[in-house]
């Protein structure tokens, strides 16, 4: 008979089958065991049949791959360890040296150092084109694109692009595109209708919705795309914990009454923006005076809590900092989608080429906070800005 120590771990009790609840089981794992070598060497970590190591994969991460897939309208879905890391993965998997990369001038601004800086050094060269020009990705475009990358709307300036034109355009190339749909969040609009090949999120934002992990997605709807992808995704190590994983699964009933919430309170709050005196523009999707309304307006209803104000030039950076320094409900910090409502002052010149206007710029992100309560922490803080003049 074995010793107390030996059956505390390998002990014969097994639960009985037909538990069932709410949220799904969490599984952690880095080894996992089998019955038999047969089943060893028989299981293919490539597909979803069965489980080879815990890296690649658990009842819990599958569980939600195939809820993400679900949300965006795909197939199959990989998750990694933030939003940024899903952009390497698609990156690495679809270029190799000689290639050319295209992206947005707006896009995520840490996408386009990585291609500046790692790709570059790999031998990867990419352009910046205008997403609210077609012609400018056309222009762009040379034999040696092999991939286009959008984002719908454009980071932090909010500027909503025509994205059927844009990927009408690279199919006619045939190349492959990517969209950065973390503000549509599955929501906002369906990618893959749209001939999308891949799209990835920044799970961090809206599927998780608490400020406190950190996830990426990359889904698409074709096998050999997702062979390719799942392949560089072993052979870089990627993996998500499985308490993260949790907490997103546990987030995604409530995504789309979140995005509802928190969409109601941004417009409320962009729309009193554009009434003051303060700023000469208002960036948000769904007010007509936006760049690209009319793009977004027939593509989708749903609008993400997230909008941008540019400051009038009669005040200094060092004035609207002041203004952001001076708001107490909203707090300083990036990222979105959580429920504390978040600011963060930008440098245009710093973040475009060719900025469309001057003055400082402020993103604003909606938490789940009442909506009267940020107005009035906004006009408190505008009263120090007026005052410090």
């Amino acid at each position: 008979m074995p010793s107390k120590t030996t059956s505390l771990i390998h002990h014969p009790y097994a639960p009985p089958a037909g538990f069932s609840a709410p949220q799904p089981g969490v599984h952690k794992a880095s080894t996992v065991i089998f019955p038999n070598t047969a089943t060893m060497r028989a299981r293919n970590w490539r597909d979803k049949s069965g489980y080879t190591y815990g890296l690649h994969g658990t009842p819990t991460t599958f569980t939600l791959e195939q809820r993400i897939a679900t949300l965006e309208g795909g197939l199959h879905t990989l998750l990694l360890p933030s939003g940024l890391a899903a952009i390497a993965l698609v990156d690495m998997a679809l270029l190799k040296s000689g290639d050319e990369l295209l992206i947005p001038d707006n896009a995520y601004g840490p996408s386009k150092e990585l291609a500046r800086n790692e790709l570059k050094r790999w031998g990867i060269s990419h352009r910046f084109y205008d997403a609210m020009d077609p012609q400018s990705l056309a222009s762009a475009m040379s034999p040696a694109t092999k991939l286009v990358w959008l984002e719908a709307p454009g980071s932090v300036t909010m500027e909503f692009p025509d994205l059927a034109a844009l990927v009408q355009l690279a199919q006619s190339r045939d190349v492959l595109t990517a969209l950065d749909n973390t503000w549509g969040a599955g929501i906002a609009f369906n990618p893959f209708e749209l001939g999308v090949d891949i799209s990835m999120q920044a799970l961090t934002k809206y599927a998780s919705g608490g400020g406190d992990v950190l996830m990426g997605s990359v889904t698409t709807r074709d096998e050999a795309l997702y062979a390719r992808l799942k392949l560089t995704h072993m052979h870089i190590g990627f993996g998500v914990a499985a308490n993260d994983a949790e907490l997103v699964l546990r987030s995604l009933p409530t995504l789309a009454v979140r995005y509802a919430a928190q969409d109601r309170v941004g417009r409320t709050l962009a729309q009193w923006w554009a009434q003051r005196r303060e700023v000469v523009q208002v960036l948000h999707p769904a007010l007509a005076a936006s760049p690209g309304h009319a793009q977004w307006s027939e593509l989708s209803g749903s609008a993400a809590g997230l909008f941008s104000v540019v400051f009038d030039e009669r005040y200094s950076a060092e004035q609207v900092d002041a203004f952001v320094d001076a708001l107490k409900v909203f707090k300083i910090g990036y990222s979105w989608a959580g429920p504390v409502s978040l600011v963060v002052p930008y440098d245009l010149a710093a973040i475009r080429s060719k900025p469309a206007w001057r003055g400082a710029l402020v993103r604003f992100s909606m938490g789940l906070e009442a909506v009267d309560d940020l107005i009035a922490d906004c006009e408190q803080a505008l009263a120090k800005l007026s005052s410090s003049r």
